[in-house]
């Protein structure tokens, strides 16, 4: 490969017009020829540039509404044609290189965003886009190919230094593929919801697209970066970032966690706060405005709180932000703040505020992926809710509301922490939680130790976990869990129920004097 490749030629074919017609006005003033088709050729020429239309170098006019234009020798001659090896054939029918590629593809993520019906899905699908795309990244060596309007600058830049660079050429193929990839990909896996039966399709494409490169990841010897995908889903990936050090890897992670608990709450109904260490909540409550959730949640154990995540189900206000600035956080999400909030915080440099601009839908279907040595462990989102109506209540004493109340809460809080889980929780705030354990009963008894710890640190009389509800995010496979919630202190009990030894665990429940449900549900989480 040469060092440099002149542009001489250029086909540009875009749907997003974003600093088209400033490009093209740049490469006409380097004397390169302007080749073009419909709506972007119409745009060029209402600029005042000259501009060859497709149908001109083809022979062939546009047919069957446009579906084939581009698909022709004349195009992917000019496109695919090794300049050295190819150049008689070329001479022979004619076919001039074509040195500049400029096309992005029709937005069938965006018609399907906004629920299209099917057959105007199918027409928002690119084929001649992409095979130019292809085409010319396949011959780099000779052809500069640009997908993304953040490119033309640099590519400009080369031009006017004598010609393209291998390296560059090099780099733009592989954005190039990285886009025919993941547009393919968003179609297949959106064709897979089409699909009449529930079977996983034989094959899955994932892509993203890069929003950041991290400075690491986990840990400071691992790299790292964070990539976007198609799914417009409030959170991390759509906020814009007020303030603070830019994000690292953990701190997506965390905070992630912490706003898709926090959404699990209407917002409507009362406001919500969570509070996230390396993705385990450490305090969860509901409240009568931010600040009051905020402090219920900070007093479950405001040790673990110090460098942590905060997410609120509503616009963060100038109150609660005062209240947050004597503590040491790492982010801050919420669907909004208002000024006196960002004025607020504006005085700690190093926090990092979110805003996501809604809250993500906590019932909506949609894959989690993660990977294994080898593969992808595919499945679909957790958005198993359960309510008063599911709960089949199996002891002899029933509960209050105020208990129902609690153990709905505190199942849902424990949906979103690692596994074995036991969270009590009272007065719509968490007692204690316990984390990620290998016994469940372990789980139960640090969560205990965890409410004594957040009493003291109080000065209460007592740990909030007597009198509270305790949920298990799976089954009691014996009665010594439960008896180990009991001791803590908790009145009433929520758990998945379908242990071969249910019976042992009633009859332990109605000889301590609990009260118990069955959800029906498990919310395991890895």
């Amino acid at each position: 490969m040469s060092a440099k490749r002149q542009i001489r030629r250029a086909l540009i074919s875009v749907f997003d017009k974003t600093g088209l017609v400033e490009f093209a006005r740049a490469l006409a003033k380097n004397n390169i020829e302007l080749i073009s088709t419909g709506g972007t050729s119409k745009a060029l020429r209402d600029a005042g540039l000259d501009v060859t239309d497709v149908s001109a170098v083809t022979g062939f006019p546009e047919i069957m509404d446009g579906r084939v234009k581009t698909l022709h020798p004349m195009i992917h001659g000019g496109l695919l044609g090794l300049r050295d090896k190819h150049a008689d054939a070329m001479r022979k029918y004619k076919i001039a290189g074509i040195d500049l590629l400029v096309s992005n593809l029709y937005p069938f993520e965006a018609t399907i965003a906004k629920g299209a019906g099917f057959d105007q899905a199918i027409e928002n699908i690119d084929i001649g886009g992409p095979a130019m795309i292809r085409a010319a990244a396949k011959n780099h060596e000779w052809v500069t190919v640009v997908v993304d309007p953040d490119d033309y600058a640099a590519v400009l830049s080369e031009i006017e230094s004598g010609g393209t660079s291998d390296a560059l050429r090099r780099k733009l193929a592989q954005t190039a593929y990285a886009r025919t990839a993941q547009y393919d990909a968003i179609i297949s896996n959106w064709l897979a919801t089409q699909l009449s039966d529930d079977a996983p399709p034989r094959r899955r494409a994932f892509a993203g697209t890069l929003r950041q490169p991290l400075r690491y990841g986990e840990n400071p010897h691992q790299k790292a970066a964070f990539y976007v995908t198609d799914e417009k889903r409030f959170g991390v990936a759509t906020a814009t970032q007020v303030q603070g050090k830019e994000l690292s890897y953990n701190n997506i992670n965390d905070t992630d966690a912490a706003y898709e608990l926090v959404a699990e709450f209407d917002p409507k109904s009362s406001a919500a706060c969570a509070i996230i260490k390396h993705a385990n909540p450490c305090g969860v409550a509901l409240g009568s405005s931010l600040l009051d959730a905020y402090k219920k949640a900070l007093a479950c154990d405001p040790a673990s709180a110090f460098g942590g995540v905060l997410a609120f189900n509503r616009a963060l206000d100038g109150a609660t932000a005062e209240e947050i600035s004597k503590l040491f956080t790492e982010v801050i999400i919420a669907p909004d703040a208002d000024a006196d909030a960002k004025r607020i915080l504006s005085a700690k440099k190093n926090l990092r505020l979110l805003i996501a601009g809604g809250l993500p839908d906590s019932n909506s279907a949609g894959l989690t992926v993660r990977s294994v040595a080898g593969g992808l462990l595919v499945q679909t989102r957790d958005n198993a809710r359960v309510t008063k109506e599911n709960l089949k209540i199996v002891t002899k004493k029933k509960p209050t509301d105020a208990q129902i109340a609690d153990m709905l809460f505190a199942f849902t809080v424990g949906k979103h922490v690692k596994s074995n889980t036991i969270v009590y929780a009272k007065g719509l705030t968490t007692a204690g939680i316990g984390a990620g354990q290998m016994s469940r009963v372990d789980s139960a008894r640090i969560a205990a130790l965890k409410a004594k710890d957040a009493a003291k640190a109080a000065g209460w009389p007592e740990p909030m976990t007597k009198g509270s509800a305790a949920a298990s995010d799976a089954f009691f496979p014996f009665a010594d869990g439960l008896l180990a919630v009991a001791e803590a202190g908790a009145t009433a009990v929520i758990q998945p129920g379908g242990s071969i030894r249910d019976d042992e665990v009633i009859k332990a429940a109605d000889d301590a004097g609990l009260t118990m449900a069955f959800a029906g549900i498990r919310h395991f989480r890895h």
